[in-house]
């Protein structure tokens, strides 16, 4: 069964944020999900908006 912890990748090595039960050289697979905050933008924007700007900066480079 899958299970979600939380580590930290430090001198390329994953050190998990808490106790998890495992075998000395248990193999295991670990998906990446990168913990993002959100922006605060300190105003509701459209997707339109959003779009407009992407856009205009695509088209600018």
């Amino acid at each position: 069964m899958p299970k979600i912890i939380e580590a930290v990748y430090e001198n390329g090595v994953f050190k998990p944020l808490q106790k998890v039960d495992l075998k000395e050289g248990e193999r295991v697979k670990i998906k990446l999900e990168l913990k993002v905050e959100p922006i605060d933008l300190g105003e509701l924007v459209s997707v339109e908006e959003i779009k407009k700007i992407r856009d205009g900066t695509w088209m600018s480079s």
